[in-house]
């Protein structure tokens, strides 16, 4: 048993279930954070098993336990901060983070509803750390009948927009009216689980830069069609047609991607 998270999970004195893929996802997740001073935030306790392993991979971390049921309050006496609340509800988490505002790693292991999972993701991003992580655990129950699924609103199509949002920070292509680019500088994407990670001084333009040294004016041969000579010869005559040869320019480079890319659409069936 190569994997340290793997054998925490065995030796809990409390029951737990886990996805056997998720120790190594897990491992590569949270090592960086093996010998600091975090918080981690559990939400869905259940028997307290997990707990147990956070625990001994992070030593130094704090950890939070949230549950809706009120017996989860048993596992106080072991040392960990078990809050009890509903994490679909907007007002547990203003109070949650009115009390804990130092927080760097959530993982939703929670209901694994669509809401549920969404409500935790808009509620929890904004105020978690520079560098920070919420892991969203059992995603592949956004494509179970049981959870209301297939939907157009469900929990990883909602992951899926965050793709288009990041993206969206390259100036004028596209805006949403709710964004979280501003939070989120990368997704990963896992089976069964989506990591959002968070640091808002990244979350910029990324605009270009260049090293000023020696340019050779190498050619740029990606379009392979050529303007003809009366193309060529009425706009470089007529001043007053630039504007349209640069509009006509970008038609034609519009029209040859979208050409090329027919041959592409099997990959996307």
């Amino acid at each position: 048993m190569n994997n340290i998270i793997k054998k925490y999970f065995y030796e809990s004195e409390n029951f737990s279930i886990k996805h056997e893929k998720y120790f190594s996802v897990y491992e590569k997740l949270l090592s960086r954070f093996k010998d600091k001073e975090i918080t981690l935030v559990e939400v869905g306790i259940h028997n307290g098993g997990s707990l147990h392993i956070w625990k001994k991979y992070l030593p130094k971390a704090k950890i939070i336990g949230i549950d809706i049921n009120e017996d989860c309050k048993r596992f106080e006496k072991d040392g960990y901060i078990i809050e009890i609340g509903n994490q679909n509800s907007e007002e547990f988490w203003e109070k949650f983070f009115n009390k804990h505002n130092n927080v760097d790693v959530i993982i939703d292991d929670g209901g694994h509803t669509n809401s549920q999972q969404i409500n935790t993701a808009v509620c929890c991003i904004p105020h978690l750390n520079n560098g920070g992580l919420l892991i969203t655990e059992d995603v592949h129950c956004s494509y179970m009948h049981e959870f209301g699924n297939p939907n157009k609103f469900s929990f990883i199509n909602f992951s899926k927009k965050i793709i288009d949002d990041i993206n969206f920070k390259f100036p004028n292509l596209g805006r949403f009216k709710y964004s979280l680019n501003d939070y989120i500088y990368s997704v990963q994407f896992f089976e069964s689980i989506v990591v959002f990670e968070i640091n808002r001084d990244l979350c910029h333009f990324n605009k270009i830069i260049t090293n000023d040294k020696k340019n050779h004016n190498i050619k740029d041969l990606r379009y392979d069609f050529k303007t003809n000579l009366f193309e060529r010869q009425i706009f470089k005559k007529l001043k007053i047609l630039r504007k349209i040869n640069r509009i006509y320019g970008i038609f034609k480079i519009r029209n040859f991607n979208n050409k090329s890319l027919k041959k592409f659409k099997k990959y996307f069936k």
